[in-house]
This record gives structure tokens, sequence and C-alpha cells, in this order.
């Protein structure tokens, strides 16, 4: 073996082991997290949202369906909608998992522990990418999941939000590494779908800015289009293919809550530019009106210690004659700077704190790398003059924004400064590795003490862990139910299994259950319906909506409860405190559920159930209607009608219905802007009535995912082509 030979693989030995160091660095640091709060990684949308979806969609996986469509699932029915992934391999995987699990607070956060070093990696992989030094690649990368954003939100709640920035992390080194001729289109093509089909519009957006920024740093970086023409034909191909993911939900954005293209400027979670110059303090907790007012109770722009006072001991005029090698990883962070100052809305992305951690990561890659390739200790003492002045500056920010903290503030700063000279003792005395370990080291505690001095954290719903015991705890509920609630009524004592949540469901908590209520969580919502229950993301209700369900819609003269084939009412006693003293409406009776009353009064039709009986046909007008077979996405029904009449299904009109009498194609319409609905022509004898479903846009996305394919196929091909041949490949 040469002399080369052994350098590189010395080389690539450094690289492993630090990149083994990264990995590790963020299991540690979980550990500390979990030590301020156990169910930190389980909080707001993950135990609301995440992990109840997973269940059903898992359970749905298993029984051999593909689900795309749960027509019972009023609110959350459309499962192109609502961050479920279908089309993520990695997702899939984790939900055909979640059923075997019943703590679903420890599957998550063990799922969490993955992705965060899957990021990690990523951004470990970026700055190797733009020419970092392992060691401080490292510390950026076990940084970046213990940043504010990223960890009091991401990671803590918006799951998709986690997985999305995860691989756009490795697409974002997959592409400087094509660029440069040191990989392939393939990996370009794989990360950018698994961003994409994550289902979040947040990470597919940063990824396409991430791809221009991309793209102009490396024409003034090496001063050539035809990489770059390579890059945008790999990342068009994933694009394509990813159509498949986004175009269902763009195509039936006009009937939910998203329909607006609007650009809208406001206040809420735009986060001023001077916020960012308290990224460093761990006390810092930021000015800017989000849910809890003006003053945040989390340290959100926090990203990491030593983020601003090592710039004082970097060579500037040696990095000066290097700046267009990173002149890509600046745009994407002024533009991420940019864009957390708002504008508050552009069209279905609203709030632009959610971008934070994208300035995090650009700051982190730029921070680190200039730090390992210029770092620079001579004439310290001016330099160390320099460091305490930003220090001062990242102190009187703070103090500005929160002066109630002073001491917390003047205490944060002091350790920044003690840790900065520690490091920087270490660097000179042992070396690159020591004082990177001591940088990474002394994140572990910031995090603990973040996390512990938030307690008890505002965004926690404290829904069971423990799906056993929840279902041991709640009524067996049989058939189809409606539950009319308001999840803001609940006390903090309330919240435990042994009390309100051994008897009502809120968000997707009927899904861990495994029980079928009409409620969910979405994030998007069926506009119209949630107008007629005035329902709203989490399934709460107006204390109008007792009165609504039961009053006859006017055009079939049947309440929306019949209409939506429900078999019992769940009424919140908070919300309702006298309904269970009055008569119950016609047809329905009152019923006792010993032990939960307290908590909910209970209606079930005198009849029995009517979910189960002829299929979805809700109601008929003239036509006499036998339903032949049902499914989630297909209604198949037996129709007569010698003058003419109408079908009306207990099916939300999501655009992507297609309707067949006979074979022929005919039209439908909806009832109250909701419910699916045939006009029968007159003279229609013992014909098939056919009402089925299809994302809209299938066989569009399904051709450019074809395409995708195909067209990475040929990239890949190129590629691997000229290098056999030792010359760049031809685009």
């Amino acid at each position: 073996m040469s002399e080369g030979d052994d350098s590189e693989t010395l080389s690539r030995r450094r690289v492993h082991r630090w990149g083994a160091v990264t990995a590790l660095g963020v299991v540690v640091g979980y550990g500390a997290v979990l030590l301020g709060n156990v169910r930190h990684f389980f909080t707001d949308d993950t135990e609301s949202q995440y992990t109840g979806l997973w269940l059903a969609l898992g359970r749905a996986l298993r029984a051999g369906r593909f689900p795309v469509m749960w027509p019972d699932q009023w609110m959350t029915g459309d499962n192109t909608m609502d961050d479920a992934g279908l089309f993520n391999p990695p997702q899939l995987l984790v939900d055909l998992i979640a059923p075997s699990v019943d703590n679903v607070a420890l599957y998550a956060t063990l799922v969490k522990l993955i992705f965060s070093i899957i990021a990690a990696l990523g951004v470990y992989r970026v700055c190797l990418a733009y020419g970092g030094r392992p060691a401080w690649s490292a510390v950026a990368g076990v940084a970046f999941p213990f940043s504010g954003w990223f960890l009091f939100f991401d990671e803590a709640s918006w799951m998709t939000a986690l997985t999305g920035t995860a691989w756009m992390l490795h697409a974002w080194a997959a592409s400087v590494r094509y660029t440069r001729g040191r990989g392939g289109p393939l990996p370009v093509f794989v990360y950018l779908y698994l961003t994409i089909s994550t289902a979040y519009i947040f990470p597919a957006v940063e990824a396409m800015i991430m791809l221009a920024a991309v793209a102009v740093g490396e024409i003034l970086y090496q001063r050539a289009w035809r990489p770059v023409a390579r890059l945008t034909a790999a990342a068009a191909c994933a694009g394509a293919a990813g159509l498949l993911t986004f175009l269902p939900s763009m195509l039936s954005a006009k009937v939910t809550w998203r329909g607006t293209s609007q650009i809208i400027n406001d206040q809420f979670l735009t986060v001023p530019w001077s916020e960012s110059l308290n990224a460093s303090l761990p006390s810092t907790m930021p000015a800017f009106s989000a849910w809890w007012g003006y003053i945040q109770p989390l340290p959100v722009t926090y990203i990491a210690w030593f983020l601003i006072p090592i710039l004082a001991f970097v060579d500037w005029r040696a990095a000066r004659a290097e700046w267009r090698q990173l002149s890509g990883v600046a745009l994407f962070s002024v533009v991420m700077l940019m864009w957390t100052a708002g504008p508050g809305t552009i069209g279905p992305l609203r709030w632009p704190a959610r971008v934070l951690p994208m300035l995090a990561v650009g700051l982190l890659v730029l921070v680190c790398v200039l730090v390992g390739r210029y770092g620079a200790t001579r004439d310290w003492k001016p330099r160390a003059v320099a460091a305490a002045v930003l220090i001062l500056a990242l102190w009187v920010r703070s103090f500005s924004a929160d002066p109630h903290d002073v001491l917390w503030h003047v205490l944060a700063a002091v350790a920044v400064g003690a840790l900065l000279a520690g490091v920087l003792w270490l660097g000179r005395a042992r070396g690159t590795a020591a004082a990177c370990a001591l940088a990474l080291v002394a994140m572990f505690p910031i995090a603990y003490a973040q996390v512990a001095s938030v307690q008890p954290t505002p965004m926690s719903w404290q829904l069971p862990a423990s799906r056993s015991e929840a279902k041991a705890a709640f009524p067996d509920f049989g058939g189809k139910t409606l539950q009319l609630g308001e999840r803001g009524l609940l006390q903090p004592g309330d919240k435990s299994v042994e009390k309100a949540y051994g008897s009502l469901v809120f968000g997707n908590y009927a899904k861990n259950l495994e029980l079928n209520y009409v409620n969910g969580y979405t994030p998007t919502g069926y506009y119209y319906f949630g107008e007629l229950l005035c329902m709203r993301w989490d399934s709460s209700v107006c204390p109008d909506a007792y009165r609504r369900v039961f009053a006859p819609e006017p055009t079939t003269g049947r309440p929306l409860v019949d209409l939506m084939k429900v078999d019992r009412v769940v009424l919140q006693r908070a919300l309702f405190p006298d309904a269970a003293k009055q008569e119950p409406p016609p047809g329905w009776k009152w019923v006792d559920y010993p032990g939960h009353e307290r908590w909910i009064a209970v209606l079930e039709r005198v009849d029995g159930p009517v979910s189960t009986v002829g299929g979805r046909v809700a109601a008929t007008e003239d036509v006499t209607a036998a339903s032949l077979s049902e499914s989630d996405t297909e209604s198949r029904v037996r129709v007569t009608s010698p003058g003419g009449g109408r079908v009306v299904f207990a099916r939300l009109g999501w655009p992507g219905y297609r309707v067949t009498l006979n074979g022929k194609r005919i039209p439908f319409t909806t009832v109250a802007k909701s419910f699916v609905a045939v006009d029968v022509p007159a003279g229609t004898n013992d014909a098939e009535l056919r009402v089925s479903w299809r994302p809209p846009g299938w066989k569009i996305g399904i051709a450019t995912f074809v395409a995708g394919l195909a067209g990475i196929a040929v990239l890949q091909w190129m590629f691997v082509r000229s290098r056999r041949r030792g010359e760049p490949a031809a685009l």
C-alpha cells in the first residue's frame, strides 16, 4: 500500500470515527433531555396527531389495505392531505411497527432519536462537503438537534418537520458532492424524494431554496455551469417523482382551510432579526408574538453556545480568500434569516419561525467550517476582547427581550465565556480533538437545563402513553361515534386516564384506543363540514354544535347525524352541562356508562346502530337503493328510480370522486357542500351505481413518478459510464 493510500485510509477512518461521535453525541444529548422531561419527545402534535396516525395506518397496512381514504373520519379522512407520508418508505416502516408497541411515548422517542441522528449526520456531511474538518463538523452535527426551535418544536412536536429536515440535509450534502464530482446523482434523487414524500410543505420548499443556493454557490466557486445543470436535472427527476405526494393535496386545497394563495404579513411567529443576536446564550427567551404572548417561555432562537463568540477566533483574512467555496451556505443563511422576519403567510406556508432550524443549520455549517479550517489563537488578547464584546452583545439582547431573568442571563454569559476559554486552552494544549470534545460535552448540561427549567411545558396535552391502560379505562364504544366537546375546558388536573382521558377523546386519541370516532386531528380540515359543526383542527366544537347536529338539513330533511350515519353522540358535560336533563332527540335515548358520568353524557339510537346497515347510503329521495358492497374508496349500490331521484352518501365530497351508472359516467353533487349526492336519472331500473374515489391527479402523479425514475436512471448510467472512462459526465 502506498503512502497516499495510507493517508486516504486514515482520513476515511477519521471521518467515520467522528461520524460515530456525532451519532453518540445525539444519543447522550437525548438522555440529558429526557432527564429534564421524560415526555419531551411525546408532546403536542406528536401525542395528539402523529402517534395515533401511525397506529391507524399501521393497522391498515397489516390488514392489506393501502389507506388513502378513511370515509368515517370526517375531518381527517383524506390521508393524502394530513402528513401521512403514504409514499415515503421509511414512514411506512414506522407505521408498520407502531401497533406492536404499547407505550406510544417510548416509541415516539425512539423514532425521533433515529431521525435526529440522521439529521445530525446530515449536518456533519454538509460540513464535510464544504471542506470542513471532521472534528468541528461533528460539533455542528451534534449541536443542531439541540438548537432551540428544532429541539422544542420539530423534535418535541412536529414530527414531519423533523423527518423532512433530516432527509433534506443529506440531500444538501449529496448535491454539493455531485456538483464537485465526489458523488453521483442517485443519492441526490433519493434524499430529495424522501424529503418531498414526507408530505410536509416546509422541507420541500426549503429543499428548493437549498438547491438554488447550491447552484449559485457552485457557479461562483467552480465558474462552470455543467455541474449545476447536472444537479438541476437530478433535482427535476426527484421533483417529478415527488409530485405524486403533493398533487392530490394541491388539487384538494379548494375545499380545505388552507385553500388560500394569499401573501399576508402579520406579526404572529415572525422573528425580528435582532433575536438572532442571542443565538449563543442558553438562557435566552426571545421576544416575538406567538401563542404565549410576546416574551416566549422557550429558548427557541438559541442555536449553540459557541456559535457567536468563537467568531473572534477565525482568521478572517485567510477565510476571505476562500469565500466562493462557502458562498452557497452564506446565501442560504441570508435567505432563511430574511424569511424568519416575514411575511407571516405565503399561501400554505405560515409562521416564519418554522424556518429557524434552517437558519441554525446554515450558521452552524458556516461557523464550524470556518473554525475548523481558519481557526486562530495568535494575537489572543484582542481576540479575547472581541469575544467578550460578542458575549456582552448576547447578554444585552437577551436581557432586553426578557429583563425579568437578568441573573440567569448573567450566569449564562459567564458560563459561555468560561467554556470558550476552556475550548481555546484545550485546543492549544491538547489539540483540536480535545477542544471539540469539550464543545460537545458542554451541550448536554445546557440541553438538560433548558428543558428542565421550562417545566411543565406549555405544549403538552398529557395524553396517556400506555395504550393498554387507556383502552382498559375507556368505554367500549362500538360502531361510529361523534363526540361534541371542547378541549380548552379541560383543567390541568383533568388530564389523566383516570379522569377526562378515560372518557373523552381529542385529536387522534381515538385511534390509540382503536375506536371509530368521527373526530380526529387535522392540519388542513374540510372547510364546509367544519363550518356545519363548528369543528376545529383538534375536533373541538362550539356550544351550538349539539343543536346543529340534530337540526334537519334543509334539502333532505334529515339531521347531520343521519347523513353521517352516526351510531352514538358523546357530549362533554363541561360544554353541555344541562343536556342530559332534557328529552333526547327523536329516535335517540340517553345511555348510562357507570364511572364516566362526570365527564360525558351519551346518546345512542333507540333502534340500534345504523353505520353497518345499508352501506354508506345515508338518504334517498324517490329512489330505492340497496348496498352491494362497501370499501373505504368505493360504494356499489343497486338503484331503481322510475321518475328520477337522489341518493346521498355518508361520504365527504373530497375532490377525486367518480360516479358511474351501469358503467356510464354521470355527474354528482354535494349536499350542504359536504355530503356526496348523486341524482339518479328517470327510468333507471335495477342499475348499478358505483361511487369511487381516487386521489385527484393520481394518474398524472404516477406518470411523473415513472418519468422521474427513468430520468434518474439515465443520469446514473451517464455518471457510471463517465467514471469508468475517467471523465466528467456529459449532460
